[in-house]
């Protein structure tokens, strides 16, 4: 036969007269406990299957419990394994018996002794068919063996028993601490204000937290801690430079523990600005090289980097060269020739420049050059050019009645005199023509063309170099009735 089946183990120690709490099997299986003196009293109906457990007569007052050998009562039930235990309940399981006898089995009935007890109370007062039961209501500290028999017909097999006693006890949980994501990372605050920090944690029971600030206990003259069962509290309601620093929460449970680690900073509003003047080193063309040193004061925090000013000494204005400048020394160039200049440099952190600068106690002269201009020969271009046409006329042909305009465009230095003929005859001064030049471009516009105004038109351009003339072919002709 397999599994944890094993003759019932002896137990010794006088019976229980103390009051205690006995398990009541619920209808799903189920079981609970209600408080029993040990002795007979009157119980109210109650459903099958849920009977008090305080008013069954122990099977077995003995430690042992034997039944007569006969093929019809079944073996003793397999694998009796406990498969949970908390604080207030029990969940055993087994497996049927290797051998159910041949009239079968009814059943199942589940029994305990108190450890120190001799006698064997039943958990259900009738054979049950499941193979699984839990006990509940329990208290803290009970100590009790368990065995299990399989019920047929023809009586009780042999039990399952189990070697060890079940003790009923805390459920231990690990400490965690949960660190909230802001203060995954430093945690600045400014000088003057608070700092209220809350960290979740668990644990099971309620685990003891404690606090150090840089491997040292807390001054609590500054700090208040206040930890409750899943929270730990740190407080200070004015921070100053001295809270900096790295503070470390323990949570310690039973040999078990968890810390965690918060960094704070506390920072002055502003730093100083740098420690002494600012220098110039050396001025040359429109370029002026500045040096100074670094601050004593940075407010408790590192500097962003240093604000470079320059100033006109006409105007007086500041205007920023060089932000958030790391270096302790730079050259500014583009300054205008002849004028004076005056620096300043502001150092910042992360609350902002500083109130106050460091200044230059000398000017920066940017001195004008004496500079001899050799003018180079230059010999003058002769642009004079003779009339040409770059775009000739073009012949033409226009309706009755309508205005029509002649195009063409010349080239010529000085600017031309600009004729315009008729068949060879000058029409200048005639009101149904209007004669227009500009940039070069010719044009001529006739004004409600007739028959009468068809034939050879001519642009002359005459300068002093010379003079070029072009022809076009004018028709007016009717159009066509459809």
């Amino acid at each position: 036969m397999t599994g944890k089946a094993t003759s019932e183990a002896p137990v010794s120690g006088p019976e229980e007269t103390t009051p205690a709490k006995v398990p009541i099997t619920e209808p799903s299986g189920e079981v609970v406990t209600s408080e029993s003196t040990g002795q007979e009293q009157a119980q109210e109906p109650q459903e099958p299957g849920s009977q008090a457990l305080g008013s069954i007569a122990p099977t077995a007052p003995a430690a042992t419990k034997s039944a007569p050998p006969s093929e019809d009562v079944p073996s003793a039930p397999l694998k009796l394994t406990v498969e949970d235990v908390s604080h207030s309940s029990l969940t055993v399981s087994w497996e049927p018996p290797e051998k159910l006898g041949k009239l079968g089995i009814q059943g199942y009935v589940l029994e305990f002794c108190r450890e120190g007890a001799s006698e064997w109370v039943p958990v259900n007062a009738q054979p049950i068919m499941v193979t699984q039961q839990t006990m509940r209501n329990l208290a803290l500290g009970d100590k009790f063996f368990l065995r299990v028999t399989a019920v047929s017909s023809a009586g009780s097999g042999p039990p399952a028993v189990l070697d060890k006693p079940v003790h009923i006890q805390e459920i231990i949980e690990a400490p965690k601490i949960r660190v909230p994501r802001h203060l995954r990372e430093t945690y600045i605050r400014l000088v003057g204000q608070s700092v209220n920090l809350q960290i979740p944690f668990q644990g099971k029971p309620k685990p003891q937290a404690s606090w150090t600030h840089n491997g040292h206990e807390l001054d609590s003259k500054r700090v208040n801690v206040r930890s409750g069962d899943q929270d730990s509290i740190l407080f200070i309601r004015s921070a100053q430079r001295c809270d900096s620093g790295r503070y470390e929460l323990t949570v310690r449970l039973e040999g078990l523990e968890a810390k965690a680690t918060i960094d704070i900073l506390v920072i002055g509003e502003k730093g100083l600005p740098p420690s002494d003047s600012i220098k110039i080193l050396d001025v040359w063309g429109c370029n002026a090289a500045l040096e100074w040193t670094p601050p004593q004061d940075t407010g408790n925090t590192e500097l962003l980097g240093y604000t470079v000013q320059k100033a006109d000494k006409k105007t007086g204005q500041w205007f920023t060269v060089l932000e958030r400048y790391h270096p302790t020394s730079c050259t500014v160039s583009d300054l205008i020739i002849g004028n004076s200049y005056s620096f300043r440099v502001f150092s910042e952190n992360l609350c902002g420049l500083s109130d106050s600068a460091t200044t230059t106690k000398e000017l920066a002269h940017i001195q004008k050059t004496e500079i001899t201009a050799k003018p180079r020969e230059f010999t003058e271009r002769d642009f004079s050019e003779a009339p040409s046409f770059t775009q000739p006329l073009a012949d033409h042909t226009s309706t009755p009645g309508y205005s029509t305009q002649l195009f063409c465009s010349v080239r010529a230095s000085p600017k031309p005199k600009i004729i315009w003929m008729k068949n060879k005859m000058n029409i200048q001064g005639d009101p149904k023509y209007r004669a227009m030049s500009e940039q070069g471009i010719c044009t001529l516009e006739i004004r409600k063309t007739s028959p009468f105004d068809a034939g050879v038109y001519t642009c002359k351009a005459i300068n002093v170099l010379g003079e070029a003339s072009v022809d076009c072919r004018l028709e007016v002709k009717a159009s066509a009735t459809h």
